[in-house]
């Protein structure tokens, strides 16, 4: 995951309030900048932009309104309002590259609305919907609507930049000073309340680690005990390199998950711990084959029920409680009892509810299902469970990580300034970019068409 630096001094957090202050408050001239870039430094600053030639479209006091529920909420949604004829080609990718900032961005153009966003904040089939919600409705309601329902639905959280609020004219000395001075007693409390959230986080990751951690030494030491009863010695007969070659990446994939978990610190870094476990359970399975003068095995993910029972042998169709069925790869002794009507042996764990089968005991082991069944198969395996119904969700990637598969998005969260480090594709399409805009679907795949 990408690290964005999170943490400022006080005086230093003071000053960039003021600094903000100074440059939002004091005039910068007679003429109005509409361009992309002056609409992107206004959204830096305050969630609700709108264009002077927009402004029948929604009042001062209801873009404040708006503007005040954002913030107060927490989260990076961004609203413009922009006449009909203002360009539009490029205009999310553009905007999204001149703000920087990981979010929701919603686009009001004249009578017609549109919206993007980064995949981490909210996914596209989400956000498609969203946006045909609110068609048809006057730009007041619409962007209420848009916003109250975005807001609890979408991850992440404000940007620091947010502070102040966007004017045509200039202040008083008097005044400027004032807010000034109220803006760096809030920057201050503000400032806490940011060290109190993430001690807060902090905690509730160090627990959800903590749980994880029992499952993750249970598979580690099962693995240890298939290595000894093994029972293979590198200079055994019959042994030869390409065994001892196996056996070798065995060894290591054990001593790398024992260090592994060792220096983990936060339930996502448990992923690389049970990769190792995976690629060492195949490296017995390729042993165990030369040594009985059998077929290798080709590669496949490990059993979905429990992954200590090895590689799986085959898919078989299983349907979770209240849910729709899919194939899963088996070990061949959970294939036989499914073939015969029984249920497979579950990896269960501890949970507040009881024992509970893995994929229905909560978030913390979306990293350690990761581990094993990595690279776009998960999504499949676990949806309609609880746990691929919370991976789905856009705050899952900022509480616990992401990569899972197909689950979550980037390695920036919402608000984190990315630059210019962002999907073009979650940002592609709108305002007459190609493809049709119907009702707040998009054209030509995810992310295309629009207006």
């Amino acid at each position: 995951m990408k690290a964005v630096p999170r943490t400022r001094s006080l005086p230093a957090l003071l000053l960039a309030v003021l600094a903000l202050v100074l440059a939002t408050l004091c005039p910068t001239g007679a003429s109005a900048d509409t361009s992309v870039s002056a609409v992107a430094r206004a959204l830096r600053q305050s969630p609700v932009y709108v264009d002077p030639a927009a402004r029948d479209q929604l009042s001062a006091a209801d873009a404040d309104t708006l503007a005040t529920r954002i913030k107060d909420a927490g989260k990076p949604l961004f609203i413009a309002v922009l006449p009909a004829g203002y360009p539009t080609t490029n205009l999310f990718a553009d905007l999204r590259s001149a703000t920087g900032v990981t979010g929701l961005y919603g686009i009001r153009l004249g009578d017609r609305f549109d919206a993007r966003a980064d995949s981490s904040v909210m996914p596209a089939t989400a956000r498609q919907n969203l946006v045909r919600s609110v068609q048809g409705e006057d730009a007041k309601s619409q962007l209420a609507d848009f916003t109250d329902r975005a807001l609890v639905n979408m991850g992440g959280h404000a940007p620091r930049s947010w502070g102040g609020s966007v004017g045509d004219g200039g202040m008083s000395g008097t005044a400027l000073i004032t807010t000034a001075a109220v803006l760096v007693a809030a920057g201050a409390g503000a400032y806490a309340l940011v060290r109190r959230t993430r001690k807060r986080r902090e905690q509730e990751q160090r627990a959800a680690l903590e749980r994880l951690r029992v499952v993750v030494d249970e598979d580690i030491t099962a693995f240890g005990e298939e290595l000894d009863r093994l029972d293979f010695h590198p200079s055994e007969a019959g042994a030869d390199d390409a065994m001892r070659a196996d056996y070798e990446r065995a060894l290591d994939a054990y001593e790398t998950a024992k260090q592994r978990m060792g220096a983990a610190h936060r339930p996502e870094d448990v992923r690389t711990v049970t990769e190792a476990l995976e690629d060492g359970r195949f490296s017995l399975a390729q042993l165990a084959a030369r040594r009985e003068h059998r077929p290798l095995p080709e590669r496949r993910p490990p059993c979905f029920f429990d992954p200590r029972h090895g590689p799986s042998v085959s898919d078989a169709t299983w349907t979770p409680p209240g849910g729709a069925p899919r194939q899963v790869p088996v070990c061949a002794a959970d294939a036989t009892r499914l073939a015969d009507g029984r249920d497979p042996v579950v990896r269960e764990v501890d949970t507040d509810y009881g024992r509970r089968p893995y994929w229905d005991a909560g978030p913390a082991y979306g990293p350690w299902a990761g581990g094993y069944f990595g690279g776009g198969l998960l999504p499949g395996l676990l949806v309609g469970t609880m746990l691929g119904g919370l991976m789905a969700t856009p705050a899952y990637g900022a509480d616990y990580g992401t990569g899972y598969g197909d689950f979550g998005g980037g390695g920036y969260e919402g608000g984190d300034v990315s630059g210019t480090d962002f999907d073009p594709g979650d940002f592609g399409g709108g305002f007459g970019d190609g493809g049709g805009f119907d009702g707040g679907g998009d054209g030509g795949g995810d992310f295309g068409g629009g207006f």
